[in-house]
């Protein structure tokens, strides 16, 4: 693996988001200074300066043109991605936690920190294709529940909006009415605060990561949980895959105590869990610091050598690119629950694409080895 450095931010990152053609990539941080990278080579394209707080999230609109960010200032802010000129700002009496632009990019759903006597709440703002007619009226306002809204995303067709913070609890509201429409099972569901909240590429079902030191993969519609992924450290960030079956959980040990903690006992690994199997199959060391965010490529390969690539923020200001070998990841065991010479093939890319370069054993333990494998011949004695 090849790590690219992509040193800008003055403080802790807090949020990372790819455009949809995956060659920006737009980090926000606690420096008050949302950023946009080249996505293929980690050069910094520029800054969006305007904010005097800490930035906790942003969005991009599908046709890369506009920039939405919400801040600890008190205000979201829309911005013109190619020259940083601000665009509209939006004021709120309270911090701005969470934003996500709807599909067609013609709604915003912000949520609001509790605040005084505020209490957390969520937003929807219609976006005017003309920034001198938007206008600072909400469409929707959900008061939310006690404690703060750490997430909230559109659900399929824009017909629902889905929540989740401090209190544990996934919830399910419509988003025309306000209305809740259902909630996580507290007895399947998580135990502490969930941290973050993301979305499968078909919006199908959604990946939640907790303090519980736990995963879930939920039913977009339903809130059926799906999967569980258990790990030994708090999660504070979750990304799943566009082309594999995948799921990354990074997280570690609370930032207060790290200054007083080997970086080996705090934890800091990206960890890879099989998304069907729920079994860890791999992992990426090299941090001093929790992660807070992480975020894969939508189309799950760079510019560069054919690559498999997704990319890491660590709790310092620093982006961590990894790159990884084009090729195709054969899961192979011998235990009882498996035919010898079973295969689970992720395949990146069309057959003809293959390379032909040999296989490189990426972990052994207990009697299984996963490995990643590029010869075609392979596939005829690996076949399940």
């Amino acid at each position: 693996m090849r790590p690219i450095l992509m040193k800008g931010h003055e403080r802790p990152l807090t949020f990372l988001k790819y455009n949809r053609d995956g060659d920006l990539l737009f980090s926000c941080a606690k420096d008050h200074t949302p950023t946009v990278w080249f996505a293929d080579n980690g050069e910094r394209l520029g800054t969006y300066r305007g904010h005097n707080g800490a930035v906790w999230s942003c969005d991009v609109s599908r046709d890369s043109m506009r920039l939405i960010t919400g801040s600890a200032d008190q205000t979201v802010k829309l911005w013109n991605v190619q020259t940083g000129a601000q665009l509209y700002t939006f004021n709120f009496g309270s911090p701005a936690r969470s934003v996500d632009f709807s599909v067609g990019d013609k709604l915003a759903v912000i949520t609001t920190d509790p605040f005084m006597e505020l209490t957390s709440a969520i937003h929807v703002k219609r976006i005017a294709r003309d920034p001198t007619e938007q206008t600072e009226e909400s469409e929707l306002v959900i008061k939310g529940p006690q404690g703060r809204i750490n997430r909230a995303v559109w659900g399929p067709l824009n017909r629902t909006i889905v929540s989740a913070g401090e209190d544990a609890v996934i919830r399910i509201w419509d988003s025309e009415t306000g209305k809740l429409l259902r909630e996580a099972d507290k007895e399947s569901g998580h135990k502490k605060t969930i941290t973050s909240l993301t979305k499968s590429a078909d919006g199908s079902h959604f990946l939640t990561g907790s303090l519980d030191k736990s995963a879930k993969l939920w039913d977009a519609r339903t809130l059926t949980l799906i999967k569980t992924y258990v790990t030994e450290r708090p999660v504070n960030a979750v990304a799943m895959s566009p082309l594999l079956d995948h799921v990354v959980l990074g997280g570690g040990q609370d930032a207060s105590a790290v200054t007083t903690t080997d970086h080996r006992a705090g934890k800091f690994e990206a960890k890879f869990f099989d998304k069907i199997l729920q079994e860890e199959i791999g992992g990426v060391k090299g941090h001093f610091g929790p992660i807070n965010a992480l975020a894969f490529n939508p189309d799950g390969k760079s510019h560069f050598y054919k690559s498999l690539s997704f990319e890491l923020v660590v709790s310092r200001a620093v982006v961590r690119m990894v790159m990884f070998d084009y090729t195709i990841l054969t899961r192979i065991t011998s235990t009882s629950k498996y035919k010898y010479g079973a295969a689970y093939r992720y395949s990146l890319f069309q057959q003809d694409d293959w390379t032909t370069s040999p296989y490189r054993v990426f972990k052994a333990r207990k009697g299984e080895v996963i490995k990643y494998l590029s010869a075609r011949n392979q596939l005829s004695s690996c076949a399940r």
